[in-house]
């Protein structure tokens, strides 16, 4: 298994995917300290300044919607291997697919932490770049700021693994990547939108994001564009069970799907 792991890791530090994943994580964090430079006061309409509570949980919220981008650094992972036909190699470099397949996995799943990571360090101190050059003090305490970034970046974690198993089970680039897309960026709006199917959206990988993170600035927007009641989200620990359910799922198919069908 060492050795699979060390062929994982060299596999994943020789191509240029992590050369894409470490300008997204280093953006996604630094888009909260853009609008934290910017004001969310001077936004329309106007939101809660830096000085509160719910101006720093919406801010750091909004990583939350950049989990698209480790869910498709998973999904290449895994996608690449079937279009570029290096998974023949690997398959037979080790014939129990089992045990390449959780070799996967388990780098990945320290690639997502990393990722989660330089995100969440980035935006903790880009907001507190932002309020020490504006003489505020962030309307949370340095704890509570510091517990929630841990959430993210742990949520990020679980959207790579998602992305993998995503790319194991449809195996075609291309429509593993439209698959992804289209649900973070539709599919989930949409169901917010629909009365009644909205109620699916606390226990959907977006709603329990959001839950995590305590944003729920997305789901109060479309309840009043709609002059509908906004969808209830759940508390965090039970948003953090269903973000572990969908991890534990994520992993069964990735290592499921592949075992009993042609590799080609």
């Amino acid at each position: 298994m060492s050795a699979l792991l060390a062929a994982e890791w060299t596999r994943l530090t020789s191509t240029r995917l992590w050369l894409w994943g470490l300008p997204a994580a280093l953006g996604s964090g630094a888009v909260a300290g853009l609008l934290a430079l910017a004001g969310p006061e001077n936004f329309t309409p106007p939101l809660p300044g830096l000085d509160t509570a719910q101006g720093v949980h919406m801010l750091l919220g909004l990583l939350g919607v950049t989990v698209f981008a480790p869910a498709l650094l998973g999904t290449i992972a895994v996608s690449a291997e079937y279009r570029h036909r290096t998974i023949t190699t690997t398959t037979l470099f080790a014939p129990r697919r089992w045990t390449w397949l959780v070799a996967k996995l388990a780098i990945y799943t320290g690639a997502g932490l990393c990722y989660g990571a330089m995100a969440a360090t980035v935006a903790g101190g880009a907001l507190a770049g932002v309020a020490m050059l504006k003489g505020s003090t962030l309307g949370l305490p340095a704890a509570t700021i510091a517990a929630l970034l841990a959430r993210i970046a742990l949520a990020m974690a679980v959207y790579l693994l998602l992305g993998v198993a995503v790319g194991a089970l449809l195996r075609n680039q291309v429509a593993a990547l439209v698959a992804v897309g289209a649900y973070f960026y539709v599919i989930e709006t949409v169901l917010m939108l629909v009365p009644g199917v909205k109620l699916l959206y606390p226990y959907l990988p977006g709603g329990a994001t959001a839950a995590l993170t305590g944003f729920t600035y997305l789901a109060d927007a479309i309840g009043d564009q709609t002059g509908t009641s906004a969808s209830v989200l759940l508390p965090a620990p039970a948003g953090a069970a269903v973000l572990v359910c969908y991890a534990l799922i994520a992993v069964a198919i990735a290592v499921a799907a592949p075992l009993r069908r042609d590799i080609m």
